[in-house]
């Protein structure tokens, strides 16, 4: 943490951020609440208290609040009348009164400085991310490989091999912690960044002079599939709250983004792909504020495209070129999909020995004639147990209500 320590401003300047938009968003945050303390304005901005004094002189100056009192040696104040007119008119172009923004430039410079290009990945962390898994050595050492590039990865192979498993548990190898700011400040908007969604906040005591402006978190991980469509990579404009929020990949900087079932979109493949060859290949994005107004935000993701469709058929080579990592996972072996049954009865708290999982096995491949994929055992055992259910006994595991589950759950073979 000593790395990443960020002092408080402790004068509007120091803030980096226009002064007129920090009184703006105090004067709205003040007429919201009715009467605030100096110091709890503070606190609800996010900012120090001697950058509250400055935005109270001002108030003071313009006639914008009304002094009601003192409580713990700062100043209780509410908008006055006239504060409370301009208040209303701020609130019709923007209702945000959250904490303080920080500058596009700070901002960037802080994602650069925690880049996950450098972020530091080892055997021991693929091992215990995916401690639950069962999973070849070769396999781990493919993607810890592509891991420590920060760049971006193809998972790609059949159906129900575990491929979205995989994908969604990568952002449990890094162990560090990074800094996420509420919101961002570019050319007089704020652009909200921190979502408790999708950044896990680490909660711990942090230093008096820390600026709150920023939540120290674990990498992100930010998750789209089916849903996915090209207006979720811009930024998104909220009709009633009248303020921006960070598009997807903006909210994954420092961290994971996890493209599952690519190919399936609501937006083409080939759109995707294209609105992305630049920030892929320059670590850059760009963005568009109403009026056409362009900026550079950095695009420090690790971007995992997770598929069950061959990569030649959503990518031409240029683009392919640009994912320097492609990881085919395949079907479990024989004695793979053995262990990863036996794992999952005893997750389900059914007893299953060596034989009956050896017979699992057998089933599924000769009298079934399916792959092993890594899927069939969780949806096998759930038959079983929704059987049971129905029934209204207790689950058990027997060869008999194997054969019927799996008579359940796959289709029969088609004639040759």
């Amino acid at each position: 943490m000593e790395t990443m320590q960020v002092e408080a401003p402790l004068s509007i300047g120091d803030t980096r951020i226009p002064r007129a938009l920090l009184e703006e968003l105090a004067l709205k945050t003040l007429f919201l609440h009715g009467q605030m303390s100096l110091a709890q304005l503070a606190d609800q901005m996010c900012l120090s208290l001697p950058v509250m004094e400055e935005i109270f002189n001002f108030f003071r100056r313009e006639q914008l609040c009304e002094v009601k009192g003192m409580v713990r040696g700062t100043q209780v104040i509410a908008a006055s009348g006239l504060g409370k007119q301009r208040a209303v008119d701020l609130l019709a172009f923007s209702h945000y009164t959250g904490p303080a923004p920080v500058s596009l430039e700070e901002y960037s410079q802080r994602i650069c400085s925690q880049t996950v290009q450098k972020a530091l990945v080892q055997p021991a962390d693929l091992k215990r991310a995916f401690d639950k898994l069962v999973l070849e050595d070769d396999l781990l050492t493919r993607l810890g490989t592509a891991v420590v590039s920060g760049t971006s990865i193809f998972l790609y192979g059949p159906p129900g091999t575990g491929k979205t498993t995989l994908a969604c548990n990568i952002p449990s190898i890094y162990g560090d912690l990074v800094l996420i700011p509420h919101a961002i400040e570019v050319d007089r908007q704020i652009i909200a960044v921190y979502d408790p969604g999708v950044h896990h906040r680490v909660e711990g005591s942090l230093p008096d002079d820390w600026d709150r402006r920023w939540v120290l978190c674990d990498r992100p991980r930010v998750i789209a599939g089916g849903e996915l469509s090209g207006e979720m990579l811009d930024l998104q404009f909220n009709a009633n709250s009248r303020f921006f929020t960070a598009p997807l990949q903006l909210k994954a900087n420092n961290g994971v983004l996890v493209l599952d079932d690519f190919g399936r979109q609501r937006m083409r493949p080939d759109e995707l792909l294209n609105r992305w060859m630049t920030p892929l290949d320059r670590r850059m994005d760009f963005l568009t504020l109403p009026g056409g107004k362009k900026f550079e935000v950095p695009f420090d993701v690790l971007v995992v495209f997770a598929t069950n469709l061959d990569p030649r058929m959503l990518a031409d080579e240029a683009f392919l070129r640009r994912i320097p990592s492609k990881i085919n996972v395949t079907y479990a072996t024989p004695e793979q999909f053995a262990e990863i049954f036996q794992r999952e009865c005893a997750a389900r708290m059914l007893p299953c020995d060596v034989d009956l999982a050896e017979y699992v096995v057998e089933l599924i491949s000769s009298e079934m004639k399916q792959p092993l994929c890594h899927s069939h055992a969780r949806d096998i055992l759930s038959q079983i147990l929704w059987s049971a259910t129905y029934l209204g006994v207790e689950p058990q595991l027997a060869r008999s209500t194997l054969q019927q589950a799996c008579h359940n759950y796959f289709l029969p073979v088609a004639p040759a």
